[in-house]
């Protein structure tokens, strides 16, 4: 994993002053530096400019970028973000077709395709990707992301130029005067947050790639193209037929993304999804007379404070200890303090350059860093719940059945701290209401499919567009911002299409959530494990972490300075902090209570303050 950044220049000239753009790539590499701490580079030409920070996971020693190479008088460059788990496969076509390769790694492969093939080339690409290919001889710019947007790729215009970057820090260290945000990145804020609508941003003129989409740049025009969307399609194969398919390609994906030079581990919670990953992973290292490390996480006074609801029925560590102890892992359970928990608060928003899910996001910032002291790759169990429906929204009728985005409902929670005049100025609801609208509308459609199933493909797109992006840009920021490369193998694009049009009742068979993956994985894993009720990522229930939580509010309430005052309305502030904290009922996903509530207006105030933001309201 890496970190890229660059400019376009239209009219040229950059390299009359070398020295300044020269400067400019080396701080936008600098501040990406926790992405990429083992090298880096940067190219420059007239019209472009390139820059690399490279975390080493394959052929080290010669896998260096920005990468060259010229075809026939063309000539390409390349900065790029991620894994191709094909590569090898690409890789014997291209040699078929007479193309020579200097390396083993993947960036080789990507660059030499293109030169090849052109932009067919992103279609065959199985991974998590993120790139930048100049074309010197044509001037011009293809900026690509992975099919589900896996990772990241920001951009802004900025008169002739173009400006990219892995994170927005990076846009920020070429101009710090662009961070603006006004009404509508206020609604992303407030009325969505801490998801924001695919392609947009919380800043004013800061986009972003959308996931299985390019950009070509050229003679100052931008143009944006999906290569890759999900279709909707007939599901003809039987019950059996569908957990044969489901099982291997769950585990061709997982042995795929085992691909490494250095040692992997993986993160164990437990949990079905996660358990899946490590017993795929586990058996195949043992082939190896390899052992497995793996890492559990839970928070400091747990097994005193933590509260059963209908959201997280139990705790992990049981759970943990079994799987660890089925497969013969070396497995470490890593605790977080609740002063590390209430800190990381401000290492989450610096990751992701804007407020994020508060400690749900601290907490895995923290665990990352812990990780990453003895390993620099991991797989996990993310995206199975988006995948094959384990959410309640899913299946509970209330929830089924809201037009609304089901993980964010309520408004009146969103809107309880606010003043009335930035409510009625940004009027929350019909944002929220509109945005989901717009992808009901764009969801793949099925003719002659029944009302109810219908509905289930709209929840599932939604979910994969919304709720899955959020949480895999929290998994890539926190674990990269400690140089740790995370992989997903159910985000696997072959998994996605494929269960996206199995039908309802065999996702859910055995009247019991994920029943299809359950199925799947008979034979993997011990029927306690197996059959467990699902439980989200964990979190703290310890009234210490509230306090400090509170004890920083009041300090905000009482100042004068606080940027995130011009929002608050104080009596209501105070009368939440007089409330006892709800745990049980989220305003957003299924862990964001009432303490995450205060923690992420603390981090909206970080944010404000970090990057010196201007509101225009």
């Amino acid at each position: 994993m890496c970190g890229i950044s660059g400019f376009y220049k239209q009219r040229g000239g950059m390299k009359e002053q070398e020295g300044k753009f020269r400067k400019i790539l080396d701080n936008m590499n600098r501040v990406q530096k926790h992405r990429g701490p083992d090298g880096e580079g940067a190219y420059l030409d007239d019209f472009c400019g390139l820059a690399h920070v490279r975390l080493s996971i394959l052929d080290i020693a010669k896998g260096a970028q920005p990468m060259y190479y010229n075809n026939q008088g063309q000539e390409y460059v390349i900065v790029y973000n991620g894994e191709i788990y094909n590569m090898h496969e690409i890789r014997k076509e291209l040699k078929i077709q007479g193309v020579e390769f200097q390396t083993d790694c993947d960036t080789e492969v990507i660059l030499k395709g293109y030169g090849h093939w052109g932009c067919e080339v992103f279609g065959k690409l199985n991974g998590i990707f993120a790139f930048a290919i100049w074309e010197k001889s044509k001037e011009r710019l293809i900026l690509c992301r992975d099919r589900l947007g896996v990772k990241p790729l920001f951009f802004t215009r900025r008169e002739d130029k173009l400006i990219f970057a892995s994170e927005i820090k990076s846009l920020f260290a070429y101009d710090s005067r662009i961070a603006k945000t006004g009404k509508e990145g206020l609604c992303q804020l407030f009325a969505l947050g801490p998801a924001h609508t695919s392609g947009k941003t919380v800043y004013q003129g800061i986009s972003e790639v959308k996931p299985g989409s390019f950009l070509v740049v050229e003679k100052g025009a931008v143009q944006q193209q999906a290569y890759w969307q999900l279709e909707s399609r007939e599901h003809s194969d039987s019950v059996k037929e569908t957990v044969e398919k489901t099982a291997y390609l769950i585990q061709d994906a997982i042995r795929m993304q085992m691909l490494s030079d250095i040692p992997i581990c993986t993160f164990l919670s437990g949990g079905l999804d996660s358990s899946i990953v490590t017993a795929v992973t586990a058996g195949e290292l043992k082939k190896q007379g390899k052992v497995l490390s793996t890492y559990s996480f839970d928070f400091e006074g747990n097994e005193q404070f933590f509260e059963a609801n209908s959201f997280q029925p139990s705790q992990d560590a049981p759970f943990a200890k079994e799987m660890s102890e089925f497969l013969g892992t070396k497995h470490s359970v890593l605790k977080c303090s609740n002063e590390a928990l209430f800190e990381n608060l401000y290492g989450a928003m610096k990751a992701r350059d804007f407020p994020c899910m508060a400690d749900v996001e601290s907490s895995l910032l923290y665990f990352c860093g812990e990780v990453s002291k003895h390993h620099r790759v991991t797989l996990t169990g993310e995206c199975a719940d988006e995948i094959f429906g384990g959410y309640p929204w899913f299946y509970r009728k209330d929830m089924f059945e809201r037009e609304a985005f089901p993980w964010s409902y309520d408004m009146e929670a969103r809107t309880s701290l606010l003043k009335e005049e930035v409510v009625a100025k940004l009027d929350m609801e019909e944002y929220s209401y509109q945005a989901y609208k717009k992808t009901i509308e764009e969801t793949p459609r099925l003719m002659g499919e029944n009302k109810e199933e219908a509905r289930r493909r709209e929840l599932s797109y939604l979910n994969i567009r919304w709720f899955m992006a959020t949480l895999l840009e929290r998994m890539d920021r926190t674990s990269m911002y400690h140089g740790l490369e995370a992989r997903v193998p159910f985000a696997d694009h072959r998994i996605v299409e494929y269960v996206f049009n199995v039908p309802w009742s065999i996702k859910f068979m055995g009247d019991m959530e994920k029943g299809l993956l359950r199925n799947a994985a008979k034979g993997l894993l011990p029927d306690s494990v197996l059959f467990r009720k699902k439980s989200p990522y964990p979190k703290t229930y310890h009234p210490v972490y509230e306090q400090l939580l509170k004890k920083e509010f009041v300090r905000i309430l009482n100042s004068k300075e606080e940027p995130v005052l011009q929002f608050l309305d104080k009596e209501k502030a105070v009368q939440f902090l007089e409330t006892p904290m709800s745990y049980g009922k989220p305003w957003y996903g299924q862990l964001m209570a009432g303490p995450q509530m205060l923690a992420y207006y603390i981090q909206i105030n970080m944010w404000l303050k970090e990057y010196g933001v201007e509101v225009e309201l």
